[in-house]
């Protein structure tokens, strides 16, 4: 029961996490190395941050701020849309972007 939560694995770092998302996006969208090294650097800095939301609340920096993580999401998300043409963008946020949650809550259910 200890690990049902958490899965038992170990936390992927920024740079695993924005390669895998990197990585898909190139496979489905053929981006040219400039937009892939934009993209590349909008995630990288939506999960340093993320990270660091993560283990000020961890070190008793109070519970979920859901406020502030819906604004680094909308912060990633704008840098998207400058990068990304509308269409890719669209397909993004509907296709890929749920298929690459976490999928922990299914489990518990």
């Amino acid at each position: 029961m200890a690990n049902a939560q958490g899965g038992g694995g170990q936390r992927r770092t920024p740079e695993e996490r924005t390669k895998r998302v990197v990585d898909t996006l190139n496979t489905v969208f053929h981006l040219d190395n400039a937009v892939s090294g934009q993209v590349q650097t909008a995630f990288m800095d939506y999960y340093k941050e993320q990270d660091k939301m993560r283990e000020s609340m961890q070190n008793g920096g109070g519970g979920f701020d859901r406020t502030a993580f819906q604004k680094l999401m909308d912060d990633r998300d704008e840098k998207l849309k400058k990068t990304l043409t509308a269409d890719q963008f669209k397909k993004y946020k509907e296709e890929i972007e749920p298929a690459l949650m976490p999928r922990r809550r299914q489990q518990q259910q």
